[in-house]
């Protein structure tokens, strides 16, 4: 299942999150997308929900066939966010056990896709 998610507020979420620890869990479920992250100073979590604002960069849609939660190494996510100048939007793709997708579309160009694998917690 594929969850999709346009977040215009991605870039601040990873900025914010990345003080905390080095890595961020992304779970997508019934009541939206949560980010946690927590680290030596703490924890913190952001969920955000979709809603249907008529600017399109506060406008959020979430598209989601079943639950996923992954984790992620926040440094990589921070090398994307340098590329949300260029859209008004973001799209994050999850999948269980596949690269998350961050593509920023770029009117009349195309778009820039980055893609991460999980991080695999060892036991």
């Amino acid at each position: 299942g594929v969850q999709t998610c346009a977040l215009p507020i991605f870039q601040r979420i990873v900025r914010d999150l990345q003080v905390l620890g080095d890595t961020c869990t992304i779970a997508c479920g019934k009541e939206g997308i949560r980010f946690s992250v927590s680290g030596a100073i703490g924890n913190g979590n952001i969920l955000i929900r979709g809603n249907d604002e008529e600017k399109e960069q506060d406008r959020v849609t979430i598209t989601m066939e079943e639950p996923v939660e992954l984790n992620f190494a926040l440094r990589y996510l921070n090398f994307f966010i340098k590329a949300t100048p260029l859209s008004s939007t973001v799209i994050i793709s999850m999948s269980p056990d596949v690269p998350v997708v961050v593509e920023y579309p770029i009117e009349d160009y195309g778009h820039i896709k980055f893609y991460l694998a999980p991080k695999i917690e060892e036991d």
